[in-house]
């Protein structure tokens, strides 16, 4: 077969206080995550975001001890997958790729060039693909091989979203019952399942189809743990003036409140590593809304990380996929049973259509987010013409 690669692809994370504004950076100018009509704007746009946001978030991650630890984590995962390979006969070398930090995706690359891999499985750890995260890595690393005709020497293949299969669904059941059996009343509490959101038009204009694998993730997990309990999906982490899918995880947790429901779980279903949205989002601000709305025993299934079950399952993930037809970026990317543009930054309508609508309020956010950088700085357009 020749030498063998994995490339585990995550989103990364700032590992110290100072990389934090760089992260965000980095962040903001995928066009993946914000779609803009001009992309000259994109590097300017992300640069005010990050400037403006890197004080809040640098608390945050003070508040989980300073930086993210999804690198080490996510090195952890790479090297019991790789021992788990090495015992179940598949000699492989498992390489880590990060899209908005170290690691990078273009880092894991240049090793893997080095190493003179001939067969490579790209496996992305977000169980559900989404345009925002599996897709955007697949776009970058697609362009990375059109630059580099060497690539095209390494056979790979790559896996969109692996949420259905049994072994991660036994995993997550597994913690989940854990979590419930420790409640003063297991029977009774609230299941809470908790992903990250997305922009409604992604689904719903561009066919994205993260909300339909997160929904049936979810009905698979439940039917796996086989339990009475009720439970609810809600969605966290959205930005920006747009809608995002709901409902909303902190409009969730209160209307459970308001009706009643004492004791919560809550599910991180779309990450499998612990990290800022974890650690701070939920255990820090969702738990105090929960105490809020009188919701008195909180609970946090913890994420995957190297749950024997889950490695298991990724090392049969990763052999399967050796043995299978390739599926390449373009299957991924540009899949032409598809009738809608899954990568709407190649497309742009004029007049009144819900883009343009979209697009109207993002400049006017644009355009204030400048002002208060000015009257914040004293610095800008604004104040070199005397304006201000």
């Amino acid at each position: 077969m020749g030498r063998v690669g994995v490339l585990l692809l995550n989103l990364g994370g700032p590992e110290q206080l100072g990389d934090v504004r760089p992260f965000l950076f980095n962040l903001f100018s995928d066009p993946e995550i914000i779609r803009l009509p001009f992309p000259w704007l994109q590097r300017p746009l992300a640069w005010l975001i990050s400037t403006l946001r890197a004080r809040k978030s640098q608390e945050n991650y003070r508040q989980i001890g300073g930086g993210s630890p999804l690198r080490r984590i996510t090195e952890k995962q790479a090297q019991a997958l790789e021992q788990t390979l090495q015992q179940r006969g598949q000699d492989a070398r498992v390489y880590i790729g990060m899209r908005y930090w170290h690691p990078f995706t273009e880092e894991a690359i240049a090793h893997i060039q080095r190493d003179q891999v001939e067969k490579l499985v790209i496996l992305p750890l977000y169980p559900q693909f989404s345009i925002s995260t599996s897709g955007s890595s697949f776009r970058l690393l697609e362009k990375i091989w059109q630059a580099d005709t060497s690539l095209h020497q390494i056979e790979y293949t790559v896996v969109p979203s692996w949420y259905q299969r049994s072994g991660y669904l036994r995993a997550m059941a597994d913690l989940i019952a854990r979590q419930l059996d420790q409640c003063p009343h297991p029977q009774q509490a609230h299941i809470f399942f908790s992903a990250h959101g997305v922009p409604v038009s992604y689904v719903e204009e561009f066919g994205d189809p993260y909300q339909q694998e997160i929904e049936d993730c979810v009905r698979l997990i439940m039917q796996t743990l086989q339990r009475p309990n009720d439970h609810t999906l809600a969605y966290q982490s959205r930005v920006g003036p747009v809608e995002w899918l709901q409902p909303y995880t902190e409009d969730a947790i209160q209307d459970l409140g308001a009706a009643g429901v004492e004791d919560i779980v809550v599910v991180p279903i779309s990450f499998v590593s612990e990290h800022i949205e974890t650690l701070q989002e939920i255990d820090m601000e969702y738990r105090e809304i929960a105490e809020a709305a009188g919701i008195h025993h909180f609970q946090r299934v913890p994420a995957l990380d190297t749950h024997p079950i889950f490695i298991e399952d990724l090392t049969s993930l990763v052999i399967e996929a050796l043995n299978s037809p390739q599926k390449r970026f373009s299957d991924v990317v540009h899949p032409p049973q598809k009738t809608f543009k899954l990568y709407p930054q190649e497309r742009w309508t004029w007049g009144m259509t819900t883009t343009a609508e979209v697009w109207n309020g993002r400049l006017a956010m644009l355009g204030f987010l400048a002002l208060l950088l000015e009257l914040i700085t004293g610095h800008g357009p604004l104040h070199a013409v005397g304006l201000l």
